[in-house]
């Protein structure tokens, strides 16, 4: 039986701070579809379930790669847990932007180390939350990616900072958000915002999905306790030829959570890895 790979990464961007991710994979040494997984806000590469998700889609086949955002608060010496406030603070959409290109130019490059075992011309994406906005915003403007899937993804990346929140983030410096699960109170500065505004219609999630050229597949769950259901349904308005897959009762994490310490996906990320999975293999 051919044995599955893990394989850790630390990848250096040009904006100078390292960042980790790792590779799984069935080892035959036969190119195979590369799917890269993108962790949300306040999300981490081996949060709750991500690492049973790996697993799953190596035994499919696929080289499944997921990710450490360089300023999500981990790095590459704790990649556990959101330690570093300093960096979370100073994280923008450039910088997550660059971490996904980074990682695209280091799979065709001659420096990967397990470059037989990838098909660079046959990657997907998956992002959660968030990262399912960033996603879309990548491949809208990189060819390289395939075909891409959204798991209860924003439909924007403003997630309605109003006139008085933004005039306080402005004189302050600094806007506080609260990790629920930590009970930390997590800095944002403001120039997440000037990033935001900086780059106009770069960061329009909405006007990225009707861009887009790649198939693409909306999963949500019906209950979704973050981000409505209505916000896969105006993705999924915004480029018609999509699809949208809705988990009935599922919320916003398809039932995982952090700590996770079952061998068992729960069974409404089990629907969505199942119908990730048989969408990459048509579409890639």
């Amino acid at each position: 039986m051919t044995p599955l790979h893990k394989h850790s990464l630390v990848l250096h961007p040009s904006h100078g701070r390292r960042y980790s991710a790792d590779a799984r994979f069935l080892a035959d040494a036969r190119p195979k579809p590369v799917i890269i997984f993108v962790h949300g806000f306040k999300g981490f590469k081996d949060w709750g379930c991500w690492n049973l998700v790996a697993d799953f889609f190596a035994a499919q086949g696929f080289a499944f790669i997921k990710l450490n955002f360089s300023h999500n608060g981990t790095s590459p010496e704790n990649d556990e847990d959101l330690h570093d406030l300093e960096a979370f603070g100073n994280n923008n959409f450039s910088l997550e932007m660059a971490d996904v290109d980074t990682l695209l130019n280091y799979l065709e490059s001659d420096d990967c180390f397990f470059k037989e075992e990838l098909d660079p011309d046959s990657i997907g994406i998956i992002g959660h939350s968030r990262g399912g906005g960033l996603v879309l915003l990548k491949a809208a403007e990189d060819a390289r990616i395939k075909a891409v899937t959204t798991w209860a993804s924003v439909c924007d990346m403003n997630p309605g900072w109003g006139e008085e929140v933004l005039k306080k983030w402005e004189a302050e410096g600094v806007l506080y958000n609260l990790n629920g699960r930590t009970n930390v109170q997590m800095p944002l500065k403001y120039q997440l915002y000037e990033d935001y505004v900086a780059h106009g219609d770069r960061y329009n999630v909405s006007l990225a999905a009707s861009k887009l050229t790649q198939p693409l597949l909306i999963i949500h769950g019906s209950e979704d306790e973050v981000l409505p259901l209505a916000c896969a349904q105006m993705l999924h308005a915004k480029q018609p030829g999509s699809e949208l897959y809705i988990v009935e009762n599922a919320d916003h994490s398809f039932g995982g959570f952090h700590p996770y310490n079952t061998r068992k996906l729960p069974a409404d990320l089990q629907k969505v890895a199942q119908k990730t999975v048989a969408f990459f293999r048509e579409k890639l």
